[in-house]
């Protein structure tokens, strides 16, 4: 049935609640999971040599993708720890709703977190779940990790 799991992850307890909750799913299945992280495109205005922000740039550049790279460590050591097949994925310079909704096509199953934001925050800081709620072609697992109090 769900043999093939989406698991989009950012690193945060949130993520790991859903990394958590896919690979007892992959276990009792015998399935696989596949760990995504995607990287939001660097606004072209802060790698603008032009003024002066190249060198910035290069940095958060190479920060966002260290953090990638921690995030898919950490979901890859839970699965590695449940005895779960599993794979890691790497999307730079894509925002993560388009990563998510251009790689479920492959997957049974994608399961994922919501912070449960609600009001201004959510229309401040949007919601990736939200995203692929709206798009998803595939079923859809969300974890609620949280409410703003």
């Amino acid at each position: 049935m769900y043999k093939r799991i989406l698991v989009p992850t950012d690193g945060s307890s949130c993520s790991e609640a859903a990394a958590k909750q896919a690979l007892g799913l992959a276990k009792l299945l015998d399935g696989e999971v596949t760990f995504l992280y995607a990287i939001d495109p660097v606004p072209p205005a802060l790698a603008a040599e032009a003024y002066g922000y190249a060198v910035y740039a290069e940095q958060l550049i190479a920060d966002l993708r260290k953090a990638a790279e921690e995030a898919l460590a950490k979901a890859a050591a839970l699965a590695e720890a449940e005895g779960v097949r599993y794979q890691t994925r790497l999307e730079p310079n894509a925002r993560p709703v388009d990563a998510i909704v251009a790689a479920m096509s492959a997957f049974d199953l994608v399961v994922m977190g919501s912070h449960g934001r609600t009001g201004v925050r959510r229309l401040i800081l949007g919601s990736v779940t939200d995203g692929v709620m709206r798009q998803s072609t595939k079923p859809l697992l969300v974890m609620r990790c949280g409410a703003d109090k």
